[in-house]
């Protein structure tokens, strides 16, 4: 179970662009170089495009691939490390710790994980969780969650 919520944020993305936007808005935080942000949605909401404009916006260069199959894709960015990782073939809570991923999480850098919930209770908490919530058309309702300080100062 996570801590309490410290600060909560609505929004509506009409489109890909205010998509693209707010992960622009968000690469300019410096609390995001070693922040945990979760995000969470169902099958295409728009995690992975979300994750594409916020690496894009940090410097990230070359193809950014969806890590459903490979689990984690690292990136080397001016900032420092992220690694994107999408759990969502998790059968089980232990495969987190079996993949030795307890050791990135603890070191510096960007984590940015799809399908935390598969992980189970092995996560450490997020800083940031983003729900996306798809609407009619190319509409996305957003639910920002801080569960740290970090993460509040990421919504500011």
């Amino acid at each position: 179970m996570h801590p309490a919520i410290l600060e909560t944020r609505h929004e509506t993305w009409p489109d890909e662009a205010a998509c693209a936007a707010r992960a622009q808005s968000l690469a300019s935080k410096p609390a995001l170089r070693d922040a945990f942000v979760e995000l969470l949605g169902p099958l295409g909401a728009g995690k992975t495009t979300f994750v594409r404009h916020l690496l894009r916006a940090l410097g990230a260069t070359g193809r950014i691939k969806s890590p459903s199959y490979a689990v984690v894709e690292p990136y080397a960015l001016p900032a420092g490390p992220a690694w994107h990782f999408d759990f969502y073939r998790f059968g089980d809570e232990r495969e987190w710790e079996d993949a030795g991923f307890r050791e990135i999480f603890a070191g510096p850098g960007l984590k940015l994980v799809e399908w935390a919930q598969n992980a189970g209770e092995t996560l450490p908490v997020p800083d940031l969780r983003v729900e996306l919530s798809p609407q009619d058309g190319d509409q996305r309702a957003v639910t920002w969650m801080a569960y740290t300080p970090r993460g509040v100062e990421l919504l500011r």
